[in-house]
């Protein structure tokens, strides 16, 4: 994204914060912003496909530093879970996407709605792959519905505790509550046996790739990024786009990622069993 591109997209997003979406025309947005009404339709087909850019740029971003979080560390330690989601919360309240959000569902507009639906989907499944990774795999018929109720638990004990505490209070105690309260909850549905959602669902909710094929993908990324260092930049990117291709393309661009693959295989710093891994799950995914 260019720098004027992403300059507009900044613009926009504070007259959103102080003024609500529906009430900021493009007209404010080109005042705001000092572009012409051509400069903009060259970025944007309308001010609802801003919105979607603003929404995609802050969570690449928030999504990249997530994944930064667990490099070198136990995928299994919860501190590291709790700092993430952390991380994901501080977004929200510093940008103010929850009021949004809720400004976007009350609205008629389907296209904004249908994405921001497909957006909360898409963290359902990042927690439950997290879910695997911090209470294993037998635990895993208990992991969607604790994926389901952790969201709501956190979603709702960050809305009360801010209305208790202030807008500005610290977030971690709430994180910190949130995560515990699930260890308990799934510990009692396994013991138990009872279960709601089975994890088999969660193909259906994403037909654009197998629910296995994802985990094995990420956790095999994730297992390759957690032996390198934050100075292994290049390495850390490679991985990322073969991911973000895979996973949140339309189409999977199958030359780039092998050319990406090709460079992987002739890193010295990565475990080649692993890059091997890697190479079959790809090779699998184009069948």
């Amino acid at each position: 994204m260019n720098d004027r591109k992403q300059h507009v997209i900044k613009m926009a997003h504070q007259l959103f914060i102080e003024r609500g979406f529906q009430s900021t025309s493009i007209q404010d947005i080109l005042e705001y912003s000092g572009i012409s009404k051509g400069t903009f339709y060259n970025y944007f087909s309308s001010k609802n496909e801003l919105l979607i850019a603003l929404f995609k740029a802050l969570y690449e971003s928030m999504e990249r530093k997530r994944d930064e979080l667990l490099i070198g560390q136990d995928p299994s330690d919860l501190t590291i879970f709790k700092k993430q989601i952390e991380l994901q919360m501080n977004t929200n309240k510093r940008n103010k996407l929850i009021t949004l959000f809720e400004e976007v569902f009350v609205s008629n507009d389907e296209d904004l709605k249908h994405f921001l639906r497909e957006g909360q989907k898409r963290m359902l499944r990042w927690v439950y792959n997290r879910f695997l990774e911090l209470f294993g795999e037998e635990k895993q018929p208990y992991l969607l519905d604790g994926a389901i109720m952790f969201l709501g638990i956190l979603h709702h004990n960050v809305k009360y505790y801010s209305i208790a505490n202030g807008a500005s209070a610290d977030i971690y105690p709430v994180v910190e509550y949130s995560v515990d309260r699930m260890v308990t909850i799934v510990e009692d549905a396994s013991m138990a046996n009872q279960q709601l959602n089975k994890p088999e669902q969660m193909d259906d909710w994403f037909p654009e790739g197998n629910q296995l094929f994802h985990s094995n993908l990420v956790s095999t990324i994730r297992l390759l990024k957690a032996n390198l260092s934050e100075s292994n930049n290049e390495a850390i990117e490679r991985l990322d786009f073969v991911k973000d291709e895979l996973l949140h393309s339309k189409k999977s661009r199958k030359f780039l990622i092998e050319s990406v693959l090709c460079s992987l295989r002739d890193d010295p710093k990565l475990d080649q069993k692993t890059v091997k891994h890697l190479d079959e799950l790809v090779g699998n995914y184009f069948k």
